[in-house]
């Protein structure tokens, strides 16, 4: 049996030198100045919705909505002073109707982090404020969405979302009970969860190079 070939990888340091010095990426397109004062052509992605858990079915009344937009290159690391390509804006909230107790809170989040694909999105927002009854210790966190845009069918919505909580993101470590595991930027689960009233728009755009000034 013949060996397959290595897969290519690229290192971090070696990606970060080559933003440093505003070169762009093999795979990257190169922006020009045009395109990179129309905003509109940024990815973004808008709408509330409401969906079910699959794999928990109750009464509950779940939905989030996002007004999120592409801002590349705006928030300044240590050691990343010109930011990176998936800097992004907006709020996500959500809205959560507990049957069982019959009340509603929500909590709402800046986002900091969005990547797109053709009718995929994935986003991040640190959680900003909670509603009475809410979780308050999620006030900080940083909290990960996913979406898809998937139109409808036969007046349906085929949209789904995905989140980074409620079991989805734990971290496992022996014997001990799993503890829920810290979210990075742009990171979340696959849309798993179902839209079944509203839905979501998604409009790709790639992923700019640093400019040059």
């Amino acid at each position: 049996m013949t060996s397959m070939p290595r897969p290519r990888t690229i290192v971090l340091p070696a990606l970060l030198a080559a933003l440093a010095v505003g070169l762009p990426l093999s795979a990257a397109p190169v922006a020009s100045a045009e395109q990179r004062a129309d905003k509109s052509a940024y990815a973004n992605v808008s709408g509330s919705a409401e969906f079910v858990l699959p794999y928990y079915p109750d009464d509950d009344v779940r939905s989030f909505r996002f007004d999120a937009q592409a801002a590349p290159y705006s928030r300044p690391l240590p050691g990343i002073p010109w930011g990176l390509p998936t800097d992004a804006r907006g709020t996500a909230t959500v809205s959560h109707y507990s049957a069982k107790e019959n009340v509603t809170y929500t909590f709402e989040g800046r986002v900091d982090c969005l990547v797109t694909g053709p009718s995929h999105a994935t986003l991040t927002a640190v959680i900003t404020k909670v509603s009475a009854g809410g979780p308050a210790d999620y006030v900080g966190k940083r909290l990960g969405f996913s979406v898809y845009d998937g139109g409808k069918d036969k007046g349906h919505s085929r949209d789904r979302v995905g989140f980074s909580w409620n079991g989805v993101n734990l971290l496992p470590s022996g014997d001990a009970v799993p503890e829920e595991a810290v979210v990075g930027t742009c990171m979340a689960p696959a849309a798993y969860a179902p839209v079944t009233k509203g839905g979501y728009t998604v409009r790709h755009a790639e992923l700019l190079p640093r400019p040059k000034d």
